[in-house]
């Protein structure tokens, strides 16, 4: 592992870890956290229809951006949902960087910016 890759996954795991936090400090179900964790892949639906539709719809959920805005406005209005919103998608985002899973360009699935995933593939962040 190079030291970018060290660098980058150690980002990836801070953002989960906060993300874990903000979502126990906001009274967020531990019980239910496991499984909200999970519902961002939801969105990779869109690769039902084609692989540059499925990148769309995954990438707009997989990315810090919402993540960020998610809390920003939770914390503005005061509301507890966006709050734990922007914590699981924080946390999710994380959790993916983490495997190594990164935002997926048109081309394919296995296909994103941290590299190619999938067995038998060379990632280039592993």
């Amino acid at each position: 592992m190079t030291l970018i890759n060290a660098i980058l996954r150690s980002e990836a795991m801070a953002a989960l870890a906060a993300g874990i936090v903000i979502w126990m400090a906001n009274d967020g179900s531990l019980l239910w956290l496991v499984p909200v964790l999970l519902l961002p892949d939801v969105s990779a639906v869109g690769y039902l229809v084609n692989p540059r539709v499925g990148a769309v719809t995954y990438n707009i959920v997989h990315n810090w951006t919402i993540a960020a805005v998610a809390l920003g406005l939770g914390w503005w209005l005061h509301s507890r949902f966006l709050v734990l919103t922007g914590a699981v998608l924080l946390a999710h985002v994380g959790l993916d960087r983490v495997l190594g899973y990164g935002l997926k360009l048109p081309s394919s699935f296995q296909d994103t910016h941290l590299g190619r995933i999938g067995r038998g593939q060379e990632d280039s962040y592993a």
